[in-house]
């Protein structure tokens, strides 16, 4: 699969204070401005610029590793690394490498940074006049609220109603920079909830199809539903997020879900299956991205990470593996298990694993992943989510069985009243006794425990966990529900031993610490305590 290349742009000096992708320093940088950037003065040169208006770094890896999706097997097993090690414990990241916290908020500010760029040149050429142009206005807006809003979700707390108005926010940029040294204040979650509300709802009216030459990498009309639907889900406009969904999925959902049952009669290898699940062709893959990325191989049937890993007894007493609604197993495509010496692991295969070359003759260059960064499948799990908030459970019921269906071969008719038996008797997970069922402590309202509402929500939670596995979402879900993970060290049976620590609903590192970098120029930490 041809990878998409970034255009060569210099960034302005905010870039350069904040992004640190640079190659000088920030100081010989900032000792001028920059007076050679390109000239963006036309339609085909906003377009081209608009390709760089999306990260090249992928936040997969270390979500995942903070989330309850693994497990710690051991001092012994040599399948990890410092930044390994520092991610799965909720430590403050020192480590830097293409999929660190540093690396993708200067991939996400450089993403932000052509969006404004381009936003510049559509106003210098005289406005969106043209449809073309109109739809670049569309895609730009939305790139830089969907930009914004994967920084603030990763590197602050999670929106709510109660607390946002004071929790630190990121800096919102809205315009290329023109001053030497600024300094940017954080602001507050919800003021960047705020902007990027403002700039969704200016944007998606805009956004089109027609000038894309694969509209799959762009924000395209369905693309951008589906964002606004997830956006307005963390935003707690369940209404909002409901609506979004319904324009992204159509009168008939089940028509634009992944196609399972065609997933098991392809060819059973990783490279033929992942290369299919990230296909610009399928109906349920809305935007596709690329990265610079190991999570082919860490989520594939490699070592690579393994010491923290997605084991048989997670699956089979948490997800994809275990008793469930529908029974067990029974998948169109079933997890795939690998055990042997410092291995096991259950996964999907998802992902796929790409190499580019640098250097063929020296072997050297990037690990590349593309991943699908917005799902039909997920859009109507979220719209099941809203409709269970709303407390429209029939309409919740309908939508949790055409997820259902769509991926189990004999998917049963859920009803309110079957989900809430089927949950109400199940035990809440314990640190060292596992099961499908978390408690949930939200900052919004929800009924009580063993409630309809509540039993509905571990049903939609649970089948998000699953449709999500080994793509890093799962840490944005236990945040919003104030989900606690405790962290186990495995015995040599595979099952848990003991415990060494537990993210509290309340705990501050829910909030990944801003890079070092941008601490040292001055932008206030997140609190530690």
């Amino acid at each position: 699969m041809k990878v998409m290349k970034k255009k060569n742009i210099l960034l302005n000096s905010f870039a350069a204070l904040l992004l640190m992708i640079v190659p000088t320093s920030c100081d010989s940088f900032l000792d001028k401005m920059p007076d050679n950037r390109a000239e963006v003065d036309s339609e085909t040169k906003i377009e081209e610029l608009l390709v760089s208006a999306y990260p090249s770094n992928d936040y997969m890896l270390f979500t995942e590793l903070m989330s309850d999706n693994c497990d710690d097997y051991g001092e012994n097993n040599p399948n990890t690394s410092r930044f390994y090690d520092q991610c799965y414990a909720w430590n403050d990241v020192t480590e830097s490498n293409n999929e660190s916290p540093e690396n993708v908020w200067g991939a996400l500010y450089s993403a932000i940074a052509a969006a404004n760029q381009a936003l510049q040149g559509i106003q210098d050429v005289g406005g969106a006049t043209t449809t073309a142009l109109k739809e670049c206005k569309g895609e730009a807006l939305m790139a830089r609220a969907y930009a914004h809003f994967m920084l603030v979700n990763i590197f602050c707390l999670n929106y709510n109603s109660s607390t946002s108005s004071k929790d630190l926010g990121v800096p919102y940029m809205t315009a290329p920079e023109t001053t030497l040294n600024p300094k940017y204040e954080r602001g507050t979650v919800a003021e960047d909830y705020e902007k990027i509300a403002a700039d969704i709802e200016e944007g998606l009216p805009l956004v089109g199809d027609s000038y894309y030459t694969v509209p799959k990498y762009h924000f395209n009309k369905k693309a951008a539903y589906a964002f606004a639907s997830r956006f307005y889900l963390y935003y707690e406009k369940w209404q909002k997020a409901a609506d979004y969904a319904t324009r992204c999925l159509g009168s008939n959902p089940s028509t634009v879900l992944r196609d399972w049952q065609n997933v098991s009669k392809m060819t059973q290898t990783f490279t033929a299956i992942g290369q299919h699940y990230v296909s610009a062709d399928l109906n349920c893959n809305l935007l596709l991205m690329t990265a610079y990325s190991v999570m082919g191989l860490v989520e594939g049937p490699y070592y690579t990470a393994s010491k923290y890993a997605h084991g048989s007894y997670l699956a089979s007493t948490e997800d994809c593996s275990a008793a469930n609604i529908w029974g067990t197993n029974g998948y169109w495509s079933n997890p795939k298990v690998y055990k042997g010496t410092n291995l096991d692991k259950t996964i999907f295969w998802k992902l796929p694993y790409m190499f580019e070359y640098t250097d063929a003759v020296a072997g050297i260059g990037y690990n590349r992943t593309v991943y699908p960064a917005l799902t039909t499948d997920e859009c109507l799990l979220n719209r099941a989510e809203a409709y269970i908030m709303l407390k429209k459970y029939d309409e919740a019921a309908t939508d949790l069985t055409s997820w259902e269906k769509n991926i189990i071969k004999a998917g049963v008719n859920l009803t309110p009243e079957s989900i809430t038996t089927f949950y109400k008797a199940i035990n809440y997970s314990e640190p060292l006794q596992s099961t499908i069922k978390k408690r949930l402590n939200p900052a919004f309202a929800i009924d009580a425990e063993g409630s309809e509402q509540e039993c509905m929500l571990q049903c939609v939670l649970g089948f998000r966990r699953i449709e999500t596995l080994g793509c890093g979402l799962r840490w944005f879900d236990v945040k919003r529900y104030g989900i606690e993970i405790v962290r186990r060290v495995m015995s040599a049976a595979g099952v848990p031993d003991h415990q060494t620590d537990v993210l509290k609903k309340d705990d501050p590192r829910r909030a990944i610490q801003l890079p070092q970098k941008v601490l040292d120029a001055g932008m206030t930490p997140n609190p530690r305590s």
